[in-house]
């Protein structure tokens, strides 16, 4: 074997004594470390459950993150976390003295991401004092959801609610039926609409016209 071999062969053992020793320095020139995360930011246990929203859905908040990414995980963690169920107590009709109904309204759907269904009605007892109650009532899991009276008979988004608004308290639940006290005073003409409202994100989850 001639000494230009044999060096040869000796340069070429010692590259590759070194490039096993330096293998993780160059590793991610040749390797791409893939990452299949279907909403980014979602808690691990939640990505299989996102993926099996439906189509609509998962685009629906793929694209709301491209403008608020906070509020778009925000959203989907809620409506992707269990049922908050109004106790039995909750959901019973309250004890009433000939109640008189002066004014009622359906839930309806905003988009595939938000929307209720269900009855809101408004009672009126002998003393004037008035109970919102909500029967079969389901609305889309959300981030501090409130119970609001808006002036708009029929608002969709922030705009349309305004900010002259009653806020009857936080949503008892995302499911099941459940009464709220209306304040003495409120002109139920003035206050036409039941609004489903995310506080902290400014969205309408869904609205009743009265």
């Amino acid at each position: 074997m001639n000494i230009r071999l044999r060096l040869l062969i000796i340069l070429l053992g010692a590259f590759v004594v070194v490039a096993i020793f330096t293998f993780p320095l160059w590793r991610p020139l040749l390797v791409n470390d893939v990452v299949d995360e279907a909403f980014p930011g979602l808690a691990p246990d939640l990505q299989d459950d996102f993926t099996q929203m439906p189509a609509a859905e998962q685009a629906a908040f793929l694209e709301m993150r491209q403008t608020d990414p906070n509020m778009a995980l925000q959203l989907v963690t809620a409506a992707l976390s269990p049922d908050n169920t109004v106790s039995a107590d909750e959901q019973a009709m309250p004890e009433m003295t000939d109640p008189v109904v002066v004014a009622s309204g359906s839930f309806i759907t905003i988009d595939v991401i938000h929307g209720a269904e269900g009855t809101a009605t408004v009672y009126q007892l002998p003393d004037d004092s008035r109970v919102l109650r909500f029967e079969d009532f389901r609305v889309t899991n959300g981030p501090d959801l409130h119970v609001i009276l808006t002036k708009n008979p029929d608002p969709r988004d922030a705009a349309a609610v305004g900010t002259d608004y009653i806020d009857l308290g936080k949503l008892k639940g995302n499911v099941g039926s459940q009464n709220y006290d209306i304040p003495a005073g409120i002109d139920l003409n003035e206050y036409q609409a039941v609004v489903i409202y995310c506080v902290p994100f400014h969205v309408v989850f869904s609205t009743a016209t009265l």
